[in-house]
């Protein structure tokens, strides 16, 4: 049987109607950068990441690179300061520091989780260290309450690499009882502005009466959908009474007729979203003619949007499970064809709540320009074309099916492989696990070298039509290209990172994958 390590062609197939006719949409537009599909893909892959930002770029590696950049032309680091990064990591994430003259300090992973050692941080941070770099590696969650705590107590940026983990969630400590919890919001006049309550309550009974053709629609759909939050119609805050609004998430959902395009309007949306905003609440946006035409999309980004929690009445953040992605100062992203979010060739994005920030990496990646004509910056050019960022917006729909397919496959891995010379990583709860990829570990056995060992199984499953990839076979410090860099003189001594270099061999895992293939992957793992 052949089980590919991963096709493409079928990850494509899967929605490839959708996305012939995306490109083709682009095509006939006659629009091919910086058009209103970026525009569109930014502010659903915002909202479903859970930042108010999005900045598409030309690649994963430029969108790490420019959040540095960035920072340093913000004044906020300096060429010389170090940033902690996990050593065990594709090297994208070094070269983007390196590549903006700052010092990359690299920690050893934990071999049972390998992601970074936070109990090996604090000893290595310095007057200098300026950021703590996570890589939520393979899929899985890097984050860990003890990183939250250093960046805190030393001020430090916390920056993450998502280029591998799209989806994934990390679940933040609930903090000290009485210490600063935020109820969840409540209904009626406890939440309205009292001059205004009486005849905003009348209102809001009329309108919950007559609702509009597509308020009914989008009603019955979110209903139906049964996503287990408290929802609300024409719901009352301060002065404005919502469409929708789930009240634990603090989610407004806002449809907007042919009358919203006006300029006037407009501009009255943009106060209301502000003020709303100001009140913790996050303020979605569809029109009518998205909720007739494409309500799936509609009800995808709103399910998107809200962030699932294990303690509906916390704050949003405390004791609720939110994307990595969202958690830190900044996070660059890669849409490379391979990932579990691929577009059909390069292309990578920042994510950030920071607008100081997000303005200048923007600027940044459109060659330092902020106006036509006009740099503030020496920039270059690393821009989302539109084919890409609409192929990228069909697939954000399905992307949480696609990573419910990859846990069940993951969870059969864990649950039925069994060889005595295979160790298999912590097994993390499915939300803090996206399975990108599906490392296994190789064990010594007698005299024979463990790398040895590893490429006799890679061989081995080649022979059954098994398809494997190393991930990575030489650690970054080991590269010839960083071999002369001060930092790494005499040569750094990371034991665990270069086992893990010779002992990693990733297998096949994809939301294509059938139970057959599954199974044999498995059979030819444990018959080795």
């Amino acid at each position: 049987m052949q089980v590919p390590f991963l096709s493409l062609h079928d990850v494509t197939a899967m929605h490839g109607d959708e996305i012939r006719e995306a490109a083709k949409r682009v095509i006939d537009s006659g629009w091919y950068l910086q058009g209103k599909e970026n525009e569109l893909f930014e502010q659903h892959y915002a909202d479903y990441i859970g930042t108010k930002y999005c900045i598409g770029c030309a690649n994963g590696l430029d969108a790490l690179i420019w959040i540095f950049r960035a920072y340093i032309e913000l004044g906020v680091m300096q060429p010389g300061d170090e940033v902690i990064v996990p050593a065990n990591t594709y090297i994208a994430t070094i070269l983007a520091i390196t590549e903006n003259c700052l010092k990359p300090v690299l920690i050893e992973p934990k071999r049972d989780t390998l992601e970074i050692d936070d109990s090996l941080i604090e000893t290595a941070i310095t007057s200098r260290t300026k950021a703590i770099c996570i890589v939520h590696l393979y899929g899985r969650c890097a984050m860990t309450e003890k990183i939250a705590d250093l960046c805190k107590k030393y001020n430090l940026k916390l920056i993450e690499d998502n280029a591998q983990a799209h989806g994934c969630y990390y679940l933040p400590p609930m903090p000290p009882e009485g210490g600063g919890v935020v109820t969840p919001m409540k209904a009626g006049i406890d939440m309205a502005d009292p001059a205004y309550y009486p005849e905003l309550k009348r209102r809001a009974a009329q309108m919950r009466a007559n609702p509009t053709e597509a308020e009914e629609q989008l009603w019955n759909a979110l209903c139906e959908q049964q996503i287990g939050y408290k929802i609300r119609r024409q719901h009352i805050v301060s002065q404005y009474i919502l469409d929708f609004a789930y009240l634990d998430n603090r989610i407004a959902i806002e449809l907007d007729g042919g009358y919203h395009s006006k300029e006037n309007q407009q501009y009255d949306d943009a106060v209301r979203t502000k003020h709303l905003e100001s009140f913790g609440w996050r303020v979605l946006r569809f029109t009518n003619s998205e909720v007739f035409h494409d309500l799936e999309s509609v009800i995808s980004q709103i399910k998107s949007a809200i962030s699932i929690s294990s303690s509906p009445s916390g704050d949003c953040g405390a004791g609720r499970l939110i994307r990595t992605g969202s958690i830190g100062d900044a996070a660059g992203h890669s849409f490379y064809p391979g990932k579990n979010l691929g577009a059909l060739g390069d292309a990578g994005a920042v994510t950030t709540n920071d607008p100081e920030l997000a303005a200048a990496i923007r600027a940044l990646a459109n060659y330092g320009s902020q106006k036509k004509y006009v740099f503030k910056y020496t920039g270059r050019n690393s821009r989302l074309d539109e084919i890409q960022a609409a192929i990228l917006d069909v697939k954000l729909k399905y992307l949480d099916e696609d990573i419910k397919k990859r846990q069940e496959v993951a969870a059969y891995y864990y649950d039925h492989i069994s060889n005595p010379v295979i160790e298999l990583p912590t097994r993390l709860l499915d939300e803090n696990n996206v399975y990108h990829l599906f490392p296994i570990i190789v064990k010594e056995l007698g005299n024979e070298r463990v790398g040895e060992l590893r490429n006799r199984l890679h061989d081995y499953l080649e022979s059954w039509g098994v398809g494997t990839v190393i991930h990575y076979p030489i650690a970054p410090h080991k590269q010839e290209c960083y071999a002369k860099e001060a930092w790494n003189i005499p040569q750094l001594n990371l034991p665990i990172t270069v086992y893990l270099a010779d002992a990693e061999l990733s297998i096949p895992i994809s939301p294509c994958m059938s139970k057959e293939q599954v199974e044999w992957v498995v059979k030819c793992i444990n018959e080795f």
